[in-house]
């Protein structure tokens, strides 16, 4: 039986990782995950591609200059079968649950992801529930990662504590995006109709790149609050921000550019109803951006606007996707099972 409570601690890790170096970077995130659980945080969501960083240099060079560092990045990307078993087994001393952002790659193979893996915390029943591949890389990312199918578009239960998990309505759900993924606004439904408690929505640093530094962060906090009041859910928005260790190594291994800088990120723990409950954190300072919350409020909310219930009119607006696992690993690998909405009021259970 778990704690009846439904006041948690929600962190963002504002944190720049050690650029390309996948191993000091994941001990990196063991050392915070021990760190929330030294200020009782329950769940720690992490950048966009915190490991082994988000690959700004993609903005900066052309393309025929970035071969080698590209198959650098593919070399120093998560295997999630083999690369975690750290960070798995910080999860379960602690009790944290953590939502890492990894560039994955293929079991097996060479082809990435911009990946999202949600690690359950606590004693006998933690580590890897599922992952989320980014559906749609943005711009230049799209010479780094893969595209992600509809088998991970999916929230996960058991990941925060409070109630019986032995209760279906008693799980309280998480789901995640990454980036400009928040304008997909049928991909923010699809978490919706999936009852999305808790959103880990995972961010780079981009105000200190060129053309973005007076608008970037004002866009992150109009679609962190839009999908806050619009999912009714808290938000957990964690960014990275870049450092001298990343503009070092483009330096040393591509050549000067101009068109990065140090800094930047936006990181905030977001109410249903838009108040920012901590934060924002911006800038190059290392911090986790921790609120108390509770979950009870997701209910009084709910009260005004319902999206997955009588807000969502599905004879009318009804909408789906594509469910299945198209890519080899996923296939081989299966996905849980997850309730779904078929667009008409009624519900089907598909491989999610």
């Amino acid at each position: 039986m778990a704690s009846s409570s439904t006041k948690i601690k929600l962190a963002a890790a504002h944190s720049a990782p050690v650029f390309m170096n996948k191993r000091a970077t994941l001990a990196k995130a063991i050392d915070l995950i021990h760190s929330a659980a030294r200020d009782g945080v329950s769940l720690l969501v992490f950048p966009e591609t915190y490991v082994p960083g988000y690959p700004y240099f993609i903005e900066c060079y052309p393309t025929l200059k970035q071969v080698s560092a590209l198959a650098k990045y593919a070399e120093e990307s998560v295997v999630v079968d083999e690369d975690l078993d750290g960070v798995v087994e910080a999860c379960r001393q602690t009790g944290v649950s953590v939502v890492l952002g990894v560039s994955e790659r293929m079991k097996g193979g060479y082809t990435c992801f911009n990946s999202q893996v949600f690690v359950k915390g606590g004693k006998g029943g933690g580590g890897v529930v599922g992952t989320h591949r980014k559906l749609q890389p943005t711009y230049v990312e799209r010479i780094v990662w893969g595209q992600g199918d509809g088998s991970t578009l999916r929230t996960w239960g058991g990941l925060l504590p409070g109630g019986d998990e032995g209760k279906e309505s008693k799980k309280w759900n998480v789901g995640g995006l990454a980036c400009w993924e928040h304008t997909m606004l049928l991909a923010r439904q699809a978490l919706i109709t999936q009852q999305e408690h808790v959103h880990a929505a995972a961010w780079p640093a981009l105000s200190t790149m060129a053309g973005f530094e007076g608008s970037a962060d004002s866009q992150i906090e109009a679609l962190m609050k839009c999908h806050a009041l619009t999912a009714q859910c808290f938000v957990v928005a964690a960014s990275n921000y870049v450092d001298e260790t990343c503009l070092e190594w483009m330096r040393e291994n591509i050549g000067e550019q101009e068109f990065v800088k140090r800094g930047g990120g936006w990181s905030a723990v977001i109410h249903p109803f838009c108040n920012v409950l901590a934060g924002p954190a911006t800038g190059e300072k290392e911090e986790l951006v921790i609120a108390e919350v509770d979950l009870k409020d997701l209910g009084m909310v709910k009260v005004w606007v319902d999206a997955d219930g009588h807000y969502s009119r599905p004879e009318i607006l009804g909408s789906g996707w594509d469910k299945e696992a198209y890519w080899r690993d996923m296939k081989e690998k299966g996905q849980p099972q997850v309730k779904v909405t078929d667009g008409k009021g009624g519900e089907e259970v598909k491989k999610a």
